[in-house]
């Protein structure tokens, strides 16, 4: 039989630990104890020993808090921990097998995110010597823990966000090909289930957050799926009316421009704006706004009939 000894030591205050009430729920145990292991994990807090240290006195409130048997013994206990501290502990909580205390000769070893490294307080009660357990050194808690959310972001070009295009996303410790649908949108976060860090405790993997960016165009300009765009027109077309191509960012198109036509004057282009990322098959439109350009290479005899027509408006 393992020999012990009365030794004092610091009583440990677990509904303070986990922030809660004593009159706490289970259910608000168990949300405490959840919202601080992710605040905590070492996977968050790479090196941070004080980290380390908090998340496994969390799981240790939690290990003893969560358990309604050992939360009533802890109840119990928390009246009586001064005559134990004196070594005069009732029978009734050691159940006749002696003086409570820690056993001689036993080191501590504690291995980041293993959430089996219990104190000597917890060891006293509820391991060898307590309250009639069997000892938890090293045991893992079976609570899973979802893995941490990755953050990545890339760079397409306008073109790309139209017809769609693939990126390679260099993880830490993967390499993922992603495929992007036409009429993505600049800013539009894309979600990948499970291909974040690794869980803990066969917990799933966290996920990853993509963050799509459009480079700016030269020529056009995205309003929702909508394109707008400048486009020069000739004064004589201007005056006269007639046809001149457009290139649209998919194709050309050949346009009537009506006689009279002022500059700045908008053309809607229909169905000719970028595509739905939802349903590709459906389009936004284009609008077209003409700036009238003066020529600058006219012949004297063009310059003559010019200055008639001119007289003849006075």
């Amino acid at each position: 039989m393992p020999v012990f000894e009365g030794i004092p030591m610091e009583y440990k205050d677990y509904y303070k630990v986990l922030g809660v009430d004593k009159k706490a729920s289970q259910e608000d145990i168990k949300k405490a104890y959840r919202k601080l292991g992710v605040k905590y994990h070492p996977d968050k807090n790479p090196g941070d020993k004080k980290a380390e240290e908090k998340f496994k006195e969390i799981n240790e409130a939690n290990d003893v808090l969560g358990d309604p048997a050992k939360r009533k013994k802890y109840d119990e206990l928390g009246a009586n921990w001064q005559a134990y501290e004196k070594g005069g502990f009732p029978n009734d909580f050691n159940n006749g097998r002696g003086r409570g205390g820690r056993q001689q000769g036993r080191s501590q070893q504690y291995y980041p995110g293993d959430e089996g490294d219990f104190s000597d307080f917890f060891e006293s009660f509820f391991g060898q010597g307590g309250f009639g357990g069997s000892s938890t050194k090293g045991r893992r808690s079976n609570v899973q823990m979802k893995g941490e959310d990755y953050q990545a972001e890339t760079t397409i070009s306008l073109e790309e966000a139209f017809n769609g295009t693939t990126r390679q996303l260099n993880l830490p410790d993967q390499k993922l090909n992603l495929k992007l649908k036409p009429g993505i949108e600049d800013g539009q976060v894309l979600r990948m289930k499970e291909k974040g860090g690794p869980g803990m405790n066969g917990g799933p993997a966290g996920d990853l957050f993509i963050t799509i960016h459009i480079e700016k165009d030269r020529r056009f300009q995205r309003k929702g799926n909508d394109l707008h765009f400048d486009q020069p027109l000739d004064a004589f077309t201007a005056i006269l009316g007639g046809k001149i191509p457009v290139h649209t960012i998919d194709k050309t198109v050949n346009i009537t421009i009506p006689a009279g036509t002022d500059s700045d004057k908008i053309f809607r282009l229909k169905g000719m704006g970028m595509p739905d990322n939802k349903n590709p098959a459906n389009r936004g439109d284009g609008y077209m706004r003409v700036h009238i350009t003066v020529p600058k290479d006219l012949s004297e005899e063009d310059k003559e009939v010019l200055s008639k027509i001119a007289a003849k408006k006075q």
